[in-house]
């Protein structure tokens, strides 16, 4: 978890539904008031703006859907949960973000060549001003679940709100300017604009294949659960840590390296105090520990499992 203070599956699902519900109703607010204003000034920068809006809603509606899926307790077809459905909606935000960028570059393009004059400037700027406002108030609502659920899909989300804010601060300038006399300024921003779009639309896309991919918990997260792991006095040591993430699921694997002359009894306790310790630091995770006598453990074994570590 992203967050110092662990937060249980029930807990995580509630932050992770209201911020879906949260994004979706801004969004369509905001598609609202800039629709309104676009038709009032004619900006293409506010037309860029608009598009990015309602592709925001559609990726945010998207979202709540693979969130309440996500959050879907496993089942027989489905024994390791539905948390990958989150990725999976990464991947069509980033399908819906450069579709976007897209869209803008055309429009800019044209507007380049035949430039137009923007009406009703000071009411352009008042909405997107009143769309900075919003937009922050949910990028902090976002970070601040990010922190305590680690949603690959709220984190996505987020992700392109905040590219919005500098959208929505080129959107007041390219207005600004017009107002001026410089209207030429305002396709060139939204050109500008497109193009940070479709740059956030990578972020959002490698983030996904990450976690469709099991990609390996962070360095820092790892060194974390060895120092915890190796806390416990009769443990010897371990290797072969695996660790991934599938929505807010998190999976970790480890052998554990125990004295021979410990019974089963024993053993197995230790792995359920090793267990426990683990689970305070991640509420809901599967945890699979297997335990090796120390007498089985050789240099080869554990260069074997550090060399397929570092392959994974």
């Amino acid at each position: 978890m992203a967050d110092s203070a662990p937060i249980t599956p029930a807990a995580s699902a509630r932050l992770m539904r209201r911020a879906t519900i949260a994004a979706t109703s801004v969004a369509l607010a905001l598609i609202v008031a800039k629709t309104a204003a676009w038709v009032v000034t004619g900006s293409v920068s506010l037309l860029a703006s608009l598009v990015d809006s309602i592709l925001d809603a559609l990726a945010s509606l998207v979202n709540l859907l693979a969130v309440r899926h996500s959050l879907s307790p496993a089942d027989s077809e489905h024994r390791f949960g539905h948390g990958k459905a989150e990725a999976l909606a990464g991947l069509g935000q980033a399908a819906f973000v450069a579709g976007s960028s897209g869209f803008l570059l055309l429009e800019a393009g044209r507007r380049v060549l035949r430039p137009t004059e923007i009406e009703a400037s000071a009411a352009g700027i008042g909405v997107m001003l009143l769309s900075m406002a919003a937009t922050l108030g949910l990028v902090a609502y976002q970070r601040h679940v990010v922190r305590r659920t680690g949603s690959t899909a709220i984190s996505a989300d987020a992700l392109h709100y905040r590219s919005d804010l500098l959208a929505n601060g080129g959107v007041i300038l390219a207005l600004w300017l017009s107002a001026e006399g410089l209207p030429a300024v305002d396709p060139l921003i939204a050109i500008v604009i497109a193009l940070y779009i479709l740059y956030s639309a990578w972020h959002i896309l490698r983030q996904s294949l990450d976690h469709l991919m099991d990609r390996e918990l962070p360095d820092a997260e790892r060194e974390r659960i060895i120092e915890l792991v190796l806390g416990h006095p009769e443990v010897r040591g371990m290797h072969d840590l695996r660790s991934r993430r599938a929505g807010t699921a998190t999976f970790l694997q480890l052998h554990l390296e125990l004295g021979d002359d410990l019974s089963l009894v024993a053993a197995h306790r230790i792995l359920e105090a090793v267990e426990a310790t683990l689970r305070k630091a991640y509420p809901g995770a599967e945890i699979i520990i297997h335990p090796d006598p120390m007498s089985a453990i050789t240099p080869e074994l554990v260069r074997d499992f550090d060399e397929a570590s570092q392959k994974a």
